[in-house]
């Protein structure tokens, strides 16, 4: 897998990423949608870098121009409910995407014991296709490897590309053992630590329940 952790540099990114992080700023669901949204558009930018492209002719009042254009094979898919806000920020740049949703969850057997249940899914065909997954929170992992094997049968993505916010260590190295070795990962931050209830520290809390509200 090649790991691409975007605040080892120092640009504007940064400043996104302290807001969904600052306990008093996230208390705004709407700023903590849009910085989660502004995020996913960073991200967009990273991974557009990496695509294919053709030559294509543009017309204007006063002439042509050959431009170089990205491939319009692009399927964007996202975790509910908590990936809405970055699957917005992904689509403000690849607006001509298709899209996918899938649902999962944590199903907990205990206080520390839980397993990943998926319930949905809608995606197009993903054959020869640009695979973008969604998933603001990389904690343990194992929703990723779990959504990654219930989409296998709608088809083998040409290239994949891992789109999240913040993680932590031990998720980054699980996933790694469950994608092909050509898989993009493309994270905003990345913690060291999980806590015993496999929640990221000092991460940012429940992104779903920051964007729209505490669930039963």
């Amino acid at each position: 897998m090649i790991i691409n952790i975007l605040d080892t540099k120092q640009t504007i990114l940064n400043k996104f990423i302290s807001e969904i992080r600052d306990v008093n700023i996230q208390k705004d669901s709407m700023r903590f949608r849009r910085n989660i949204e502004r995020i996913g558009e960073v991200i967009s930018y990273e991974i557009s870098k990496t695509l294919d492209y053709k030559s294509q002719t543009v017309s204007t009042p006063l002439g042509t121009k050959i431009m170089q254009l990205p491939k319009k094979d692009v399927v964007l898919c996202s975790i509910l409910r908590a990936g809405l806000p970055l699957h917005n920020g992904l689509l403000n740049y690849f607006d001509d995407a298709e899209n996918a949703f899938i649902s999962a969850y944590r199903k907990h057997i205990s206080e520390t014991e839980f397993e990943i249940k998926v319930e949905y899914f809608a995606s197009p065909n993903l054959d020869g296709k640009t695979l973008i997954l969604a998933d603001p929170m990389l904690a343990t992992g194992r929703s990723l490897a779990s959504v990654y094997e219930g989409l296998k049968k709608h088809g083998t993505p040409k290239e994949i590309h891992l789109a999240c916010v913040i993680g932590a260590t031990e998720g980054l190295n699980y996933i790694k053992k469950y994608f092909p070795e050509d898989t993009k990962l493309w994270i905003a931050t990345v913690d060291e630590n999980l806590n015993k209830k496999g929640y990221i520290v000092p991460g940012l809390g429940d992104a779903g329940d920051l964007s729209f509200g505490e669930k039963l």
